[in-house]
């Protein structure tokens, strides 16, 4: 049986502009101004806790805890008044036969937001996991291992489509076949060679390529 595991941002949901400029402005100020590109390169696929502690980094000082969570709220408020879904995801998910769940880096709360939000939540009912439920964060294999745990499918038989370089490698560690998507609005090639690098198979510029590109990668593995 094959199981599809989603990330969230960037691959079901357009959030990753409107996540990143709000880490641009909590790091601006914060007295550390940085640009939305330049924070999509370092932070992009990091759970909340490892993008804080590279946020740290950068600024060589703590984050206040307060301030953290209030750019968290004001980036939820945004998420509700402006979130789309990727274009053409629901007609992709919809055209696959195949048990699917998300698997993000994400919070739990961001993700609850994020998928209702776009409508898209009943097309995964309760299959949802977030980095928050394992040790490590991408690139680590556990959150992919993790929800293939739960759903009860061998890793061997999982597909991914992931947007960042640290979920493609954390599915391809976890032994699963990998496709990148780089259709989001924060895309650019540089992103597309990043993910081939990485280890996708295939790399997607639209969702309407996502059903045929399944067939193959599941063709090849019988």
């Amino acid at each position: 049986m094959t199981l599809l595991i989603f990330d969230c941002d960037g691959v079901l949901v357009d959030s990753e502009v409107l996540a990143h400029a709000a880490m641009a402005d909590l790091l601006s100020e914060l007295g550390r101004p940085i640009s939305v590109p330049e924070a999509l390169k370092i932070f992009s696929g990091k759970r909340l806790r490892d993008a804080l502690a590279a946020a740290e980094a950068w600024l060589g000082a703590p984050i206040p805890p307060e301030l953290a969570a209030c750019a968290g709220e004001r980036l939820l408020a945004t998420f509700r008044r402006e979130l789309k879904p990727v274009s053409g995801v629901r007609q992709a998910i919809e055209a696959m036969p195949y048990p699917r769940c998300v698997a993000s880096s994400s919070t739990p709360d961001r993700l609850r937001v994020s998928l209702e939000v776009t409508g898209l939540a009943p097309l995964f009912g309760g299959h949802v996991f977030s980095a928050d439920q394992v040790e490590n964060g991408k690139p680590a294999p556990d959150l992919f291992l993790f929800a293939a745990r739960a759903m009860d499918v061998p890793a061997a038989d999982c597909i991914v489509i992931e947007d960042s370089a640290l979920g493609i490698a954390a599915a391809r560690a976890a032994g699963m076949a990998a496709v990148g998507f780089v259709g989001a609005a924060h895309a650019n090639p540089d992103i597309a060679e990043r993910l081939a690098a990485a280890g996708a198979e295939v790399v997607l510029d639209v969702m309407t390529d996502l059903p045929a590109t399944v067939e193959r990668l599941v063709t090849a593995r019988r």
